[in-house]
């Protein structure tokens, strides 16, 4: 059933963005000398109305950002935007934002947008932070009696009360960051709008900032937030556009959407890898990386009852024999730091490594029992031993899986976070009585 038109929050028609892009001609090397007599020939030719008119030194080419977009959000929708960098996102949220014009197509945006895209956008640099606070709630249309009854609460989440008088080109990014997420956030936009800018604050900030959104979004306000965290928009969102080269590829059910970007991914990579001039790269083509439970349903985030269930399974294609196979996963936490590596060679039943033709699967299991709460990463990690990387960890994670890792412990009321440190695990403990 269509939503009327007083449901809908955004309508996009026809939303094209086109740059042009200038290339300049490489010039032979010239002297001293030529560049003078060169300089001299072309003001006695911008001098002469007769004088042939030579061909620019510069060309230039058409690139379409976005092209033939179309889609609706209904009002109070949470909206995740995802797709490979250069996929057109960043552009369609300036553009909705009205930071930059269409080339074609038509906007309708009912309701008051506020938008949080890069650090810098929407703050005078010269300006306090308290002045951009009342800056920014002013180009929202906000009233200065409106503005100083959350002001307090804009300066207590940010987290910036010392620095609140201090112009904010002097502030750190992740205090810029605070401070523009807090404005955006606390001012009651209809319409809030966030960019992967939020990777720049910490990780406490980042679930402080998430806790915001969904908070908003109760308040029966609309979201776009666009993120590489494929887990935090399955928190957040209930709708996901997935956009590639500036065209939508496909919007709905998150769960849905998000299977369809890893899977379509997943295969890109194979064949970008698979085409590469490389001696053995061709030999494995991977078709699926994904973590399932012991029933083999598909795991995303990750809680108490399945922590020692959690297995990954890696598919892959072999086309030819290969011998020295070293095949798994590396895993790394948000931050990207490498926590481990586990190859199925790893394994003293396997007494070769040795894989015939074939279509294959690997299964392992997690030791999910030994980390913490928090976001992960598994990459695939392939190798011929001594001889050739096919899938090194370090360099390329495009095929990769992210995950969460919730309530990991029963929280007490004296024990209100999560536990210090990278690993925390379960330890069983003996206590005897002596005396």
């Amino acid at each position: 059933m269509p939503s009327s038109h007083s449901d809908i929050a955004i309508k996009v028609e026809n939303l094209g963005k086109k740059y042009l892009i200038k290339h300049e001609k490489q010039e032979p090397y010239k002297t001293f000398q030529d560049v003078l007599l060169n300089s001299g020939k072309k003001i006695i030719t911008s001098l002469n109305p007769f004088a042939e008119k030579k061909a620019d030194d510069e060309s230039t080419e058409e690139f379409w950002a976005l092209k033939d977009v179309n889609f609706e959000i209904n009002k109070g929708d949470k909206v995740g935007i995802i797709g490979r960098n250069g996929a057109g996102k960043s552009t369609l949220l300036k553009v909705l934002s009205r930071i930059t014009e269409p080339t074609t197509g038509k906007i309708h945006i009912n309701g008051r947008i506020a938008s949080l895209l890069e650090v810098g956008t929407g703050f005078h640099p010269e300006l306090t932070g308290r002045e951009n606070i009342f800056l920014n709630g002013a180009i929202l249309g906000m009233s200065r009696a409106e503005i100083k009854a959350k002001f307090d609460e804009i300066v207590a989440f940010a987290e910036v009360e010392k620095f609140l008088d201090t112009p904010v080109k002097r502030y750190s990014s992740g205090m810029y960051v605070r401070l523009a997420f807090s404005v955006a956030a606390h001012l009651e936009p209809e319409i809030l709008v966030v960019d992967e800018v939020l990777a720049v604050g910490d990780a406490a900030f980042q679930k402080k900032s998430l806790g915001q959104m969904q908070k908003v979004s109760q308040d029966g306000r609309t979201i776009l937030f666009v993120s590489h965290n494929l887990s935090q928009i399955q928190k957040l969102c209930n709708k996901v556009i997935y956009m590639d080269a500036g065209k939508i590829i496909s919007v709905g059910d998150t769960e849905k959407v998000i299977g369809r970007y890893n899977q379509t991914y997943t295969l890109e990579s194979a064949s970008y890898w698979q085409n590469k001039e490389k001696k053995y790269k061709k030999s494995i083509i991977p078709l699926e990386l994904k973590i399932v439970n012991k029933d083999k349903s598909l795991l995303s985030i990750i809680n108490r009852k399945h922590i020692n269930e959690a297995l990954a399974m890696i598919k892959i294609q072999v086309t030819e024999d290969i011998k020295d196979l070293t095949l798994g996963y590396s895993l790394f936490d948000s931050s990207n730091h490498y926590l481990y590596r586990s190859l199925f060679t790893d394994d003293s039943s396997y007494k070769s490594s040795s894989i015939r033709k074939g279509v294959y699967i690997f299964t392992s299991k997690i030791p999910l029992e030994y980390l913490n709460e928090g976001n992960y990463t598994l990459v695939l990690d392939a190798s011929i031993y001594k001889k050739e990387w096919l899938f090194n960890p370090l360099n390329d994670q495009s095929i990769s899986i992210g995950f969460e890792i919730q309530n990991r412990f029963t929280i007490s009321e004296y024990w209100q976070d999560k536990r210090v440190g990278i690993i925390a695990p379960s330890i069983k403990w003996s206590i005897n009585k002596l005396l």
